[in-house]
């Protein structure tokens, strides 16, 4: 008698399942399609973006080593083929030409490409702030104090980890435009952060060693008040 029942039970789910597969089934092979096309084609652009990315590392280190020979102009037109490239090459291609131009004289352009890009929200702060710090340098011997402070004295916080560059060149340019009181305290607040780098407190030391033989070693009342 139970034989019957089961037999009963089974034919009862067999036609459950044939119904729901009459009703579902086509859904059932369209997902496991999709399945297998989705996950090919997620492989396949996995595959492409490895591939692009591999292509644009080897066009920057060529053109690196253009530039390192001096080719500049074949190494720019390298670069201007990573505008579009995947990650942070087109950053790095960016750097990479605005130093190209400072390393062949045309330091007015460099820091015109310096300061544009420090002024590009698409980039990450810290490279935006490299960017400044590199146009500061850049025209401490062309610019006035003021151009050079608008470009460095944000980066001189005791959190930022430009300050003590930032210094450096505020210090540097202060003294070449003549105003000793900031070039002292800029000089001052290096000596005082014990984070400042070796090379960097050397020079600065070198700068402090040059006003004190001009300009004598009285602290000036504005370095004063500041410490």
């Amino acid at each position: 008698m139970s034989d019957i029942f089961r037999e009963v039970d089974e034919d009862i789910r067999q036609e459950k399942y044939r119904r729901l597969w009459d009703r579902f089934g086509l859904w059932v092979i369209a997902l496991a399609v999709l399945i297998v096309v989705g996950t090919g084609g997620y492989r396949g652009w996995l595959y492409w973006e490895n591939t692009r990315s591999q292509a644009a590392g080897d066009t920057f280190m060529q053109a690196i080593k253009l530039s390192n020979e001096q080719k500049y102009e074949e190494a720019a037109a390298l670069y201007g083929e990573l505008d579009e490239a995947l990650g942070g090459y087109p950053a790095l291609a960016s750097f990479r030409r605005a130093t190209d131009l400072a390393n062949s004289g045309q330091a007015d352009q460099a820091i015109d490409a310096f300061d544009a890009l420090s002024r590009d929200d698409s980039l990450m702060q810290a490279l935006r702030d490299a960017a400044a710090l590199r146009a500061a340098f850049l025209a401490v011997d062309t610019q006035d104090y003021a151009a050079i402070a608008d470009r460095a004295e944000p980066l001189t916080g005791n959190t930022s980890p430009f300050r003590a560059s930032a210094r450096e060149v505020l210090a540097l340019s202060a003294w070449k435009t003549g105003d000793i009181d900031a070039a002292r305290r800029w000089i001052s607040a290096l000596d005082d952060d014990q984070t400042s780098p070796v090379d960097v407190t050397r020079r600065v030391a070198l700068l402090s060693d040059v006003i004190r033989a001009n300009n004598g070693g009285v602290v000036a009342e504005s370095e004063g008040s500041n410490q």
